[in-house]
């Protein structure tokens, strides 16, 4: 194939109960490195699976020019089946077994085809992926979420497909499998598209194509470049909002103004008119003529609002959502030198050694980057900070303004409102104040007033620490558990700033060195081959 593509032509798609999803997409994908984002149900992962040939499109066609090979964000057959299956390419080694032990099968020699060196292949990049302790006839079980991921991208890879398309081929991974993937994907030559909000790894990206429900943008560059260029149009964005408000106020201000000089011509008219002693007849006639003027000027008037409400429409829709979150400052008691959570030679559950012990003094203003393999204990130590397990051994002991917020926000009641729960735990402050503070946050009158569980992923995230951050007292300590998982871009920038504005003591476990990064660590406490590890930045 010398020119392998992918393309949308008018493709569109209905979700089962025949809402549009998707409407008349069009775009080519070339062999460039691409990454797709966009918020949190916008359709990318139906995108992907269109483009992949998953799923058909309503309406519109997708077009391909070469082979595809899609990973969906949950890794087919694992726990069952060998690392074969899950490379997708047990077939080809069973024809290869059954031929060596005499099979003559046409079926077995069309099955391997060309294929005769798959097993030493299927070596060979293992132990370049550094998974040479498994072997092809390693049970699926037995692997690690990375390393089943990289087991099954290895296999697309030994497919020779034109195309790979990964949807989201991070989520739950480690900082060493997120590397490891990653130098993968540098090493694969042809044409890619990932799903993904891993900044790290969309910095990789030749380009970046942005799905939103105007339809697709594409930014010719890596995540900086998309970054860079969706700030200055969203710079835009918000002045042309401004200036449309401002014509809108200036048009209703204009129309107000001549309503009032045509209404004290009328009453001038009518006036001068008695006075006169007009007949009733011209007087009539010259009442029926203001009222269809004052009719025309109403009509103009309602048709010139109307195109500027429009405009003022058209103009938000191209503001970015959640770019103007801010956290309202609360009155955090945040000493540098107070402690606010301290373990002394405390032994972890559940954390096999050399993570099942520490002592640690977390301080007032510390903020704290917790990070490690996957299995090293990092929430099991949020849990015994926060008091929710017992230490095995060892004195653990915690600020009573504690608030630990677990990956699946078990602190948030999915049944009752936000401004229920934030009522609850802050009986000072009245109702609108409150839900003036959650608007700042994005959660205006009808979010607040759903059950939590109805928000999305990102929305729960902002009530939750809503709830902690504006309760009376606020948290002195915050407690988060990956945060970040399956927030889209938007969402984790806005976390950002608000993690960012908040006073107190912060201890964070995340995989997101981009995230990480962000938000003005003063302390590291790294799970290494030794063990844990306290680093001052």
């Amino acid at each position: 194939m010398t020119h392998p593509y992918l393309a949308l032509d008018s493709a569109s798609f209905l979700l089962p109960d025949s809402r549009l999803l998707l409407s008349g997409l069009t775009e080519q994908f070339d062999t460039r490195h691409t990454g797709l984002v966009g918020r949190n149900g916008v359709g990318k992962s139906v995108l992907a699976r269109l483009l992949a040939g998953e799923l058909a499109p309503s309406s519109g066609r997708v077009l391909r020019a070469g082979r595809v090979c899609y990973l969906s964000q949950q890794v087919e057959h694992i726990g069952v089946g060998t690392v074969a299956s899950l490379a997708g390419v047990q077939p080809v080694l069973g024809a290869l077994a059954r031929i060596d032990a005499g099979s003559i099968a046409e079926a077995d020699f069309e099955l391997v085809g060309d294929r005769w060196d798959l097993p030493a292949r299927l070596h060979h990049a293992l132990e370049q992926a550094g998974l040479g302790h498994i072997d092809a006839a390693t049970p699926a079980a037995r692997l690690s979420g990375g390393e089943a991921m990289r087991v099954a991208l290895l296999g697309a890879m030994l497919s020779e497909a034109d195309f790979l398309i990964l949807d989201e081929p991070t989520n739950h991974l480690d900082a060493p499998s997120r590397a490891a993937l990653g130098a993968q994907l540098r090493q694969w030559k042809r044409g890619l598209l990932v799903v993904s909000h891993d900044r790290a790894l969309l910095a990789q990206m030749e380009r970046i194509v942005e799905l939103s429900p105007q339809g697709l943008r594409s930014y010719g560059g890596n995540y900086a470049f998309y970054t860079e260029a969706r700030a200055l149009e969203q710079g835009s964005a918000v002045r042309e909002l401004d200036h449309a408000r401002q014509a809108l106020q200036r048009e209703d201000r204009a129309m107000r103004e001549q309503r009032e000089r045509q209404q004290r011509r009328q009453a001038q008219g009518a006036r001068e008119g008695k006075s006169a002693n007009q007949a009733r007849i011209l007087l009539g006639r010259q009442k029926e003529r203001s009222e269809n003027s004052s009719g025309r000027l109403r009509q103009r008037h309602d048709e010139a609002r109307q195109q500027q409400q429009q405009r003022v429409r058209d103009a938000a829709q191209g503001v970015r959502e959640d770019s103007t979150i801010r956290l309202h400052a609360t009155a955090v008691a945040a000493a540098a030198q107070r402690r606010v959570a301290e373990l002394e030679d405390v032994e972890l559950p559940f954390a096999a050694p050399p993570f099942n012990r520490l002592s640690l003094v977390v301080t007032g203003q510390m903020r704290l980057g917790v990070t490690g393999p996957n299995g090293s204990g990092k929430s099991t130590l949020l849990k015994v900070i926060a008091g929710e397990l017992a230490p095995l051994a060892g004195d653990a002991s915690r600020d009573p303004a504690c608030a630990w917020l677990d990956q699946g926000l078990a602190t948030l009641d999915p049944q009752r409102s936000t401004i229920a729960q934030l009522l609850e735990v802050n009986r000072s402050t009245g109702q609108d104040r409150l839900r003036t503070y959650l608007a700042q946050l994005g959660l205006d009158a009808q979010k607040v007033a759903l059950p939590a569980g109805l928000l999305s992923g990102g929305e729960r995230l902002k009530a939750a620490l809503a709830c902690a951050l504006y309760a009376d007292p606020p948290a002195r300590l915050l407690l988060l558990d990956e945060p970040g998982n399956h927030l889209d871009l938007a969402s984790n920038e806005a976390l950002e700033a608000m993690l960012n504005a908040y006073a107190g003591a912060l201890v964070v476990v995340s995989h997101d060195e981009v995230f990480l990064e962000r938000i003005g660590l003063t302390h590291r406490l790294e799970a290494g081959r030794a063990g844990w590890r306290l680093r001052l930045l």
